[in-house]
This record gives structure tokens, C-alpha cells and sequence, in this order.
């Protein structure tokens, strides 16, 4: 399990990894999806290097797209998305691609533990 910090609080959750052929929820598309996002500022409050980071890291990430959709490396995912807030660069995570793809949601959970990067968790 991994320890999120980010926003205030702290909690503990489990990220399961499993077998990547594990079958994609097609009902969840619909329901409440929370999102992961992953500020580019450390939990000691300094502006997380290179200033690029988001958008390398979501295009590492672009391949990972949801069943039957078209494949391209000229964009995103849209379960990676890099952003801006108050003029600080991060990126925000769907959750389902925890169902989709186990191991890329761990690398994205990792990457910000790793680097000590605030997160928070939010209802899309």
C-alpha cells in the first residue's frame, strides 16, 4: 500500500497490481470517476524539476487508452492529462486506468511518492 499525501490530509490505500489482460469495466465509464492529481510541488513546498515533467510524463503515458480507441502518438491519453494550476504544472490521473492497465497506474503512483509531490483525490 501507498501512503498519498497532498491537500492536507494523508490516507492510506491500497494499489493492487495485477495480470494486465484483467477484463476493463465498461460501466464505470459512466459512474463517479475520481481523478489523482499530482501537483508539480513537493511536499516541502518547492516547484518539482524539470518544468517539463508533466507533459514527458503524459506522453510516456499516451499509449494507455481506453478499448477499441484509436491509437496515436500524437496525443494524449485521456487517462493522463497534464494541467496547469495556478500557474503551477501537474498532471491528473483517471483512475480507471488502475482496471485498464495495473502497472501504469503503479509507475504514475510511484513516480509522485518517489518525488514527494502533493496529490490529491478528487470525483471527476
Amino acid at each position: 500500500s501507498y501512503t498519498i499525501r497532498g491537500a492536507g490530509r494523508s490516507f492510506v490505500r491500497p494499489w493492487t497490481v495485477g495480470c494486465a489482460g484483467r477484463a476493463f469495466n465498461r460501466n464505470r465509464m459512466t459512474s463517479g470517476v475520481k481523478q489523482l492529481i499530482i501537483h508539480g510541488v513537493t511536499q516541502e513546498g518547492a516547484r518539482f524539476r524539470p518544468s517539463d515533467w508533466a507533459e514527458r510524463l503524459a506522453g510516456v503515458m499516451s499509449q494507455f487508452r481506453p478499448p477499441g480507441s484509436a491509437r496515436s502518438h500524437l496525443t494524449y491519453s485521456p487517462y493522463v492529462l497534464p494541467l496547469l494550476v495556478d500557474g503551477v504544472r501537474g498532471i491528473v490521473v483517471d483512475e480507471r486506468l488502475r482496471e485498464l492497465e495495473p502497472l501504469a497506474w503503479k509507475f504514475v503512483v510511484d513516480f509522485a511518492h518517489d518525488n514527494n509531490l502533493k496529490t490529491e483525490v478528487r470525483e471527476a
